[in-house]
């Protein structure tokens, strides 16, 4: 119980940032375009998975950004690199999300 009550701690932490924020409300978005395109059982388990994998993702890019920070407030190209490869997994996710969404999108636009 009590790693459970730290998890949802780090929940409410991860809330505070606005790149976080963002992930969830377009995650909110997504699930209201879903309500009213009336997707089927394996098309909600394909969103909530994208959904959950995106704010997840964006949850250990900005711990790594924090955990970085932590080592050095210094300009570092090992720290730069470190960052950027961490938002590029966000990209990549993001843009896998996406694509899932735009092909269930175009199979109700097309029925």
């Amino acid at each position: 119980m009590v790693k459970f009550h730290h998890a949802l701690n780090g929940l409410k932490a991860a809330m505070q940032d606005h790149s976080i924020r963002l992930q969830v409300y377009l995650g909110i978005a997504a699930v209201v375009i879903g309500l009213f395109l009336r997707l089927d059982y394996g098309e909600w388990m394909a969103v909530s998975f994208c959904i959950g994998m995106v704010i997840a993702v964006e949850i250990l890019n900005t711990c790594m950004e924090r955990l970085c920070d932590l080592y050095t407030e210094r300009k570092d190209d090992r720290i730069r690199i470190i960052k950027d490869m961490a938002a590029a997994a966000v990209l990549v996710v993001s843009f896998a999300a996406a694509c899932i969404g735009a092909m269930i999108l175009f199979a109700h636009v097309c029925r």
